[in-house]
């Protein structure tokens, strides 16, 4: 390959993997705030539960491509860009934390409950010194599939001029230029597996404690 050619190649990778790490990171934590703060509601409230769920369940089913699509022409969210992309991941990303989330928090043993009730603590108090810590493995392997599945779906956002590394496979596909597809594809992998074995250890380290 032209020299000239790999230097404005390497450019665009580093650039395009700057953008797809900002629109993972910004909406997984998004995600992470509706999905752990719904979870946590829901298990106090049942309706509130089945409901978040079953909309999350569907959101789920619904193709990635086809999500972005439906988003589009709706005023104030859709349109072409990155607002778009960020908010098509965010419903994305909610089921596995949210799932997680009460799950989690459900599990907590009722001896261990009735104990901290015993002791005179406060539903406020139950929650954030024994619930949530005893859940807290539970809620970041949602956390972890959520930020996995996010990065490749992020590819996506190509499409819609979202940017990210999906700018390279697709330019790669529409010139049948294998060299572009692996410089999206393979770094896009590598994102995954570090974000995947950095929150395994993550997961790890909490249900240790």
């Amino acid at each position: 390959m032209d020299p000239t050619v790999l230097k404005s190649l390497l450019s665009d990778v580093a650039q395009l993997t700057g953008e797809h790490l900002l629109l993972v990171l910004v909406s997984s934590a998004i995600a992470v705030l509706i999905g752990v703060s719904v979870g946590i509601t829901g298990t106090r409230r049942p309706a509130l539960r089945r409901t978040s769920l079953a909309i999350a369940n569907v959101l789920q089913t619904i193709p990635s491509l086809a999500l972005f699509g439906f988003l589009l022409p709706i005023p104030f969210i859709g349109g072409i860009g990155k607002r778009t992309a960020i908010i098509s991941l965010v419903l994305y990303s909610l089921l596995p934390i949210l799932r997680n989330t009460i799950v989690g928090i459900a599990s907590v043993d009722a001896p261990v409950r009735e104990a901290a009730v015993a002791m005179g603590m406060t539903d406020a108090q139950l929650l954030r010194m024994v619930e949530l810590p005893l859940a807290a493995p539970t809620i970041i392997a949602g956390v972890r599939i959520a930020l996995v599945t996010n990065i490749g779906t992020a590819v996506i956002a190509a499409v819609i001029g979202g940017g990210g590394l999906g700018v390279l496979i697709f330019r790669g596909v529409a010139s049948v230029d294998t060299v572009e597809i692996l410089a999206g594809a393979i770094p896009a992998a590598i994102l995954a597996l570090v974000a995947d074995a950095g929150m395994s250890v993550l997961e790890r380290r909490i249900g240790k404690r």
